[in-house]
């Protein structure tokens, strides 16, 4: 349990941090704020009986359901605003994109849209002081503001390094917003624009926000040693890479978080399959959510995530790609195989938990707890 700020209110209410909470509510859109050319921000108003519900840690993440010609569309973004404020989400525009078009180009103040509570663990500890080096790519900025804002308003003593890497000045995402954190904390917030498809005065901040370029970077500018926390959120090539550069600089796993926004061009170990298959082995699985639990017997040839959102379909989900965290539960009993895991720290993972999206039942039977 934490303190965390019902948003919009500033006024304490105690949470459940990770607490999989799988209703969704219809919150009425407050604003559609123009970023860029391709990018909007969306913020919601909370009424006062879900305070408690949709208070946010910095770095988590809103699921969004909308339904499309009879299917239950979910995306996941993630929230760019202070702790203790209205959740506003970031959003892209992705060519002929379901969502993020409809989100920019249709979407307007006063609309109601079906949102999940806040999830995941891309989240800093507020309770510590310490310095925060973030490295992000596009869209990868969302959940950043929301951490360097929140880190830097929480101590005095915090500080704050952002690498921000995108193709032009025009295609920046929080510019403005960024800026002006800037010019709140001068002395304690340190912000890099690396721009691949534009010169900058720097030739170091010029090209892409890779491996040499970003280990140029951090020797030019951070204390590696002094560093308590890395962050690290764009697309995969750009974390790989980061995670390259901190490994060889000795920088411990234990210290460096991560998150994707797209990992659509790294290969699955298995293809999913949307329908169970009508023969073959079959593991007996119970499913705990919400206190309530659900055994069914499923097949080992498809992801549980698929299988038992047939018997329990009010599981969790949102990406269904190993990216956003949001069908995270933990194995409890039993044995299961995940096979694509871009959302969970290893500690989770040592801890049992698996991304159920990318899971497959192993073992005669199997526990699955969503409440863990």
């Amino acid at each position: 349990m934490e303190d965390l700020l019902a948003p919009g209110t500033g006024a304490p209410v105690t949470v459940r941090r990770l607490r999989r909470r799988p209703a969704f509510h219809p919150l009425r859109v407050a604003a559609v704020d123009r970023l860029c050319a391709d990018a909007v921000a969306v913020s919601f108003d909370i009424p006062d009986e879900l305070a408690g519900e949709f208070a946010f840690a910095p770095g988590q993440s809103l699921t969004l359901r909308r339904r499309v010609d009879g299917r239950d569309e979910r995306r996941s973004y993630s929230i760019c605003s202070p702790v203790g404020s209205r959740p506003r989400i970031g959003v892209r525009v992705v060519p002929g994109g379901l969502f993020s078009s409809w989100l920019a180009h249709e979407v307007g103040p006063g609309d109601t849209i079906e949102v999940m509570a806040p999830t995941g663990a891309f989240t800093p500890d507020l309770t510590e002081p310490g310095h925060h080096v973030l490295i992000a790519a596009g869209s990868g900025i969302t959940p950043m503001l929301s951490i360097a804002e929140s880190v830097l308003a929480a101590h005095e003593d915090s500080r704050v390094t952002l690498f921000y890497g995108n193709r032009r000045t025009d295609s920046v995402m929080f510019a403005d917003e960024l800026a002006e954190v800037k010019d709140l904390y001068p002395a304690r917030f340190q912000l890099a624009h690396v721009l691949s498809r534009e010169p900058r005065e720097a030739e170091l901040l010029t090209g892409r926000l890779d491996a040499g370029r970003l280990a140029a970077l951090v020797e030019a500018l951070v204390d590696v040693s002094g560093a308590d926390h890395w962050w690290l959120c764009g697309p995969h090539g750009m974390v790989r890479d980061a995670r390259r550069v901190l490994a060889g600089l000795g920088v411990p796993d234990d210290r460096v978080h991560q998150e994707l926004f797209f990992a659509g061009e790294e290969p699955v170990g298995t293809v999913r399959r949307e329908e169970p298959p009508a023969d073959g082995p079959v593991s007996r699985v119970t499913v705990v959510l919400d206190g309530r639990s659900t055994t069914s017997a499923l097949s080992r040839e498809a992801t549980l995530l698929d299988s038992a959102s047939r018997v329990r379909p009010d599981l969790p989900f949102a990406c269904k790609g190993g990216v956003c965290g949001t069908c995270r539960a933990r194995i409890t009993e039993g044995e299961a195989d995940m096979r694509r895991n871009y959302a969970l720290e290893p500690a989770e993972v040592s801890a049992g938990y698996v991304l159920t999206c990318q899971t497959f039942p192993v073992s005669d039977s199997l526990t699955v707890d969503f409440d863990s």
